[in-house]
């Protein structure tokens, strides 16, 4: 059985598309101190402005987790509530202050408030 001109040429398009699509997200990757740390965010279902940022592989420079952590916390505020402001858990300073990060095994987390303005 033979494939016909036409869908060779679709398939080799979508094996390339497929490809390119693949790389296209290690371009997109942020670095920090020259490393990734892949990361996610878990909002409280009652509120979810309240969330916990959390990175993988803080062995790789933990100042570095430290900015992919705060980065991706205020990524998901803007994302979700359209503001960057953001009343970090357990800050030392009235008014928001430095975050608190907290290190378990391979991983730094920190949490906070999206602040909304009214």
């Amino acid at each position: 059985m033979t494939a016909r001109p036409g869908y060779r040429g679709f398939l080799a398009l979508a094996v390339c598309g497929a490809l390119v699509a693949g790389c296209a997200n290690r371009e997109d990757r942020v670095l920090f101190d020259g490393n990734y740390y892949p990361g996610k965010v878990r909002a409280e279902r009652d509120d979810r402005r309240n969330f916990t940022a959390t990175v993988r592989r803080a062995g790789r420079g933990i100042e570095g987790a430290h900015k992919a952590a705060a980065h991706e916390a205020t990524r998901y505020c803007i994302e979700n509530f359209g503001t960057s402001a953001i009343e970090w858990a357990g800050a030392r300073e009235e008014g928001g202050g430095a975050p608190d990060f907290s290190r378990a095994g391979d991983r730094v987390s920190v949490s906070g408030t999206c602040t909304i303005w009214r």
